[in-house]
């Protein structure tokens, strides 16, 4: 008997879920197949209410993890997540922040311990494809690279997974974002880069083997983001013009670092070589016929 399509994320926050794979995970449950999602940390640094920070008069991590734990919620129903799994760590907060070096942080916790748990979650929904961010990527959330760095050993221990994904953003894409809210009247900080997160950038680019078209589900990736409204009151998602929100967050791109069914690169399905290829014309998430 065949195993059940299932595809897993691994997250370090309430929120990337939506904003990282909301449209693969709405367009693949529409498709019937299984999503889980592993969500490393409760947020506990996130903004409270009214945006305000932590260490600022208001902030009270256990009320913000329990807020934004209740957002993410909304947000996996939403998306049609089949299973929510939380790890519980403390967020670790900022790459300049100095919370991250308390031990309970989540990237202090011993690296065998988050893999081991990982790895008994893909035991126990043995999914064919699982993604996770790009720990090369240019945003370091110390977070973010360790989610990656347990995830993608878990994924080599078990030897379950047949592919293992990275999520990537285009950087042409995020200079399109910023031009358009420029020309909508958005006042956005100068992005200063050195020549080396250029070439970087340049470089995660040009390693992107995947685009999913999630249009047919965007409005579902929108509402999810939404969901988690105590961390976008001021978002400039929300005044992005219609036509760049769809054209940029219409697709969302992938790294494949490890593959067992063959199948060609570029492709524009997570489950390419793991199931019958969509009929033509119809992406993953589209409507039957």
């Amino acid at each position: 008997m065949a195993e059940t399509l299932t595809l897993m994320a691994v997250h370090a926050h309430p929120d990337d879920e939506a904003s990282g794979t909301g449209g693969v995970l709405a367009a693949y449950s529409s498709d019937g197949i299984r999503t889980v999602v592993v969500t490393c940390t409760n947020g506990e640094f996130g903004d409270a209410p009214g945006g305000v920070k932590p260490g600022q008069d208001g902030h009270e991590t256990d009320a913000v993890a329990g807020l934004r734990l209740s957002e993410l919620r909304q947000s996996a129903k939403i998306l049609g997540v089949s299973h929510l799994e939380l790890l519980g760590y403390h967020d670790s907060g900022m790459p300049e922040w100095d919370y991250k070096t308390r031990p309970e942080a989540f990237c202090n916790v011993p690296f065998a311990e988050v893999t081991g748990r990982i790895a008994a979650l893909i035991e126990q929904y043995r999914p064919q494809v699982v993604i996770t961010y790009d720990d090369k990527g240019l945003y370091q959330h110390p977070d973010h690279v360790y989610a990656s760095q347990t995830a993608q050993a878990a994924v080599a221990q078990t030897g379950i997974p047949a592919k293992l994904y990275l999520t990537a953003m285009r950087g042409s894409d995020w200079q399109r974002i910023r031009e358009s809210l420029r020309e909508a009247g958005v006042e956005m900080p100068e992005m200063t880069l050195t020549e080396e997160q250029r070439r970087q950038a340049l470089a995660n680019e040009a390693r992107i083997t995947t685009t999913v078209d999630i249009r047919p589900v965007l409005a579902r990736k929108r509402d999810a983001l939404f969901a988690h409204a105590s961390q976008i009151q001021e978002s400039w998602f929300s005044q992005l013009p219609p036509e760049t929100a769809e054209s940029v967050f219409g697709f969302e791109h992938f790294i494949r670092v490890s593959d067992t069914t063959g199948a060609p690169v570029p492709e524009t399905d997570l489950f390419a070589g793991l199931r019958p290829a969509p009929a033509a014309g119809r992406e993953p998430g589209a409507p039957g016929t």
